[in-house]
């Protein structure tokens, strides 16, 4: 087969069809870089994941002397209490109560460490972080509660100390960090999905641009392939223009597409917007993971546009 007449009926396909050759470029730059994003977007949410989780600990709220004495008051007046203070009825929380608590969970196969913090900590910690707002001058270290901060080994398994420990004397409450955070992710997951939607959408629009495409380049230039049925071309032969006209505009979005990508690290992430810089609590993807979406979007912005032109011509290309 000879290149040269292939890639000069490329350039005469491209150029008879140079408005809907570039609608196809564009909406497969789009989708395509919506393709990306949604890969990228799935492995930031799976890395934040690892992040956040890997930091949640379970918190064990102790009963003190001001929470015995609010479930006194409330069992006294008929309310029974409320929440976690029902468990104070008792009295504040005993060292006999805490070492109890203390060795129960250290023997919990689950639990990777156990952290004691006083209520001095707790108000010294709580004054780091809320010493500028007004209530803060109105909190003293006996109002702050005793607590045990549980890391666990499998973060998703919480439940199992919850159960174990909510509701028994000398507890207020038992606080999961992981139920706090989870609620971001579903939202995480939502916009993903959206996007891959989205990006579901933007391909069909695209392969429906290639396939009329394909359908008006083969239509305006069926006399040529007529003649070249005549002299006995071969349908493969007749059909690669076609098709490496669609893999060219498929090949030239996919760029753009990519072009997108690294923007969006670079500009949003790394500079310009410097979301890295702004938002330290996320720890965004670096650029090894960019880079190793850039061959699946160029493959598919490849092999998509191939694909389609191909089924088209079976229908569209006969003499």
């Amino acid at each position: 087969m000879r290149a040269q007449f292939v890639m000069s009926e490329i350039g005469v396909g491209l150029r008879r069809n140079l408005t809907m050759t570039f609608a196809v470029i564009i909406s497969v730059a789009l989708s395509l870089a919506l393709f990306g994003g949604s890969l990228l977007m799935s492995e930031q949410v799976g890395r934040m994941k690892g992040f956040w989780y890997d930091k949640a600990n379970v918190s064990i709220y102790l009963c003190n002397k001001q929470d015995a004495q609010e479930a006194g008051e409330a069992a006294n007046s008929g309310g029974g209490g409320a929440g976690g203070v029902a468990t104070c009825r008792k009295g504040a929380v005993t060292d006999e109560q805490k070492k109890q608590i203390e060795s129960e969970l250290k023997a919990m196969s689950l639990v990777k460490s156990v952290t004691y913090e006083s209520a001095d900590e707790a108000y010294k910690h709580y004054q780091e972080q809320y010493g500028h707002t007004a209530l803060a001058s109105s909190i003293t270290p006996d109002q702050m509660q005793e607590s045990f901060r549980v890391k666990l080994k499998n973060p998703e398994k919480y439940k199992v100390v919850t159960s174990a420990f909510a509701g028994r004397d000398g507890i207020h409450t038992v606080d999961d960090q992981r139920q706090a955070i989870d609620d971001l992710f579903r939202i995480l997951n939502y916009l993903n999905m959206a996007a891959v939607g989205i990006m579901a959408i933007m391909l069909i629009v695209a392969l429906l641009l290639i396939v009329n495409t394909v359908r008006v380049s083969a239509f305006s230039r069926r006399r040529e392939t007529g003649i070249m049925r005549l002299v006995g071309a071969s349908s493969f032969y007749i059909q690669v223009p076609f098709i490496m006209e669609a893999a060219v505009a498929g090949l030239i979005g996919a760029l753009f597409a990519c072009v997108m990508l690294v923007s969006g690290q670079y500009f949003v992430i790394d500079h310009g917007v410097g979301l890295r810089d702004k938002i330290q609590l996320i720890d965004f993807m670096g650029w090894g993971s960019v880079l190793a979406k850039l061959p699946y979007v160029l493959f598919i912005g490849l092999l998509m546009p191939s694909m389609a032109a191909f089924i088209a011509l079976r229908k569209y290309l006969k003499v």
